[in-house]
């Protein structure tokens, strides 16, 4: 994995948080990124104007050697960002270009030589990156956006911090809860960096640290709830789990902001059962009201039937509406007892209806 960023650095693909942990596991002194190995270029490249207006012109042989030679120590401080990859390269170089050229190449070499200690202490840092130095093994200072410079040898970067939103995914499997229910349980935290200097130097891997604590933390929520309580309180315990995991990662300068249910899952046999319940209640439900809304309609009926009882013209003019609807809608044949027909004096309705139609 550091040969595939230390490529990426060459050929110019973002080194941002995309392709790096937040911080941090960082390895090495310092890193050797593009602008670095531009710098090394440019010094060789100083160093031999000089060589050759000093009047003394390598072949073009022994220029190309030490341009290779240059390029693979280059090359070798992409993998091993250390001081003393620098210092051990410079004095291989010096001990060994009087053997392998006649000419003497000692102003290339000297140029080289502060191109490399020069190079590895250049740095741009991102707008949401802040970046942890140390001096001499001991806490420096925190340098946020914008370019930095590198005490040679002396200087150290002991962790890259994103200040930016974080979310980490963590999950409980196979967690009982309090009415002993073997749940499956993802959940979201959400968090940010306030203090880089504590979240490097106060702990190891912070990111893994907020994960087994948060994880930590939603078992012991499972274990004190019932999977009722699990399924329709997720706010509630959320904030709960939020709480418990800031109050341990605030020391380190790290806040959570929220925590989130993402899925509860539960065993095939208990959501089957679960779904009958549920059907069951509906079903339950369903019959209850429909019980309510018989006995209001027989209610209305009740009291519809005192009405007509004290007024028989009443009940008479309902039930001539309630023919003059079933032929008007339907259009069929209605049979009647005669004496309905004049009590109600139905024939003169029904002739007037029909001298309407043909109308």
């Amino acid at each position: 994995m550091a040969k595939l960023r230390a490529l990426s650095r060459v050929f110019g693909r973002p080194d941002g948080p995309e392709h790096r942990p937040v911080v941090a596991g960082h390895r090495g002194h310092f890193r050797f990124n593009t602008i670095s190995a531009l710098v090394v270029v440019a010094a060789l490249g100083v160093g031999i104007g000089l060589q050759v207006s000093l009047g003394e012109m390598p072949a073009k042989e022994d220029i190309a050697l030490v341009a290779a030679g240059t390029l693979a120590v280059a090359g070798i401080l992409f993998v091993l960002p250390y001081w003393a990859t620098v210092v051990v390269s410079a004095a291989l170089a010096w001990a060994t270009l009087p053997i392998l050229f006649e000419a003497d190449l000692s102003v290339v070499a000297a140029v080289i030589t502060i191109g490399l200690l020069i190079a590895p202490g250049i740095e741009v840092i991102s707008q949401w990156d802040k970046i942890v130095v140390l001096r001499l093994g001991r806490f420096h200072r925190v340098r946020g956006p914008g370019p930095l410079l590198l005490l040679p040898l002396f200087d150290s970067i002991a962790g890259y911090v994103d200040t930016r939103i974080r979310v980490t995914d963590f999950s409980a499997e196979k967690s009982l809860t309090r009415d002993t229910v073997p749940v499956h349980v993802d959940a979201l935290a959400f968090w940010m960096v306030w203090d880089a200097n504590r979240a490097v130097l106060e702990v190891q891997s912070f990111e893994q640290a907020i994960a087994l604590s948060a994880q930590t933390a939603l078992r012991a929520s499972i274990g004190a709830n019932d999977l009722s309580t699990l399924l329709g309180e997720r706010e509630r315990l959320g904030r709960e789990i939020q709480q418990i995991v800031d109050a341990k990662t605030n020391p380190w300068g790290i806040t959570i902001l929220s925590v989130e249910f993402k899925e509860i899952l539960i065993p095939k046999e208990l959501e089957d059962a679960l779904s009958q319940e549920a059907q069951a209640s509906r079903e339950h439900a369903a019959r209850v009201i429909l019980g309510r809304t018989e006995a209001d309609i027989a209610s209305s009926y009740a009291k519809a039937a005192d009405t007509y009882r004290d007024d028989p013209t009443a009940l008479q003019l309902r039930a001539m509406s309630m023919i003059y609807e079933g032929i008007r809608e339907k259009g069929g044949l209605v049979l009647v007892p005669s004496d309905a027909l004049r009590s109600m004096n139905l024939g003169t309705v029904l002739a007037a209806k029909a001298q309407h139609d043909r109308t």
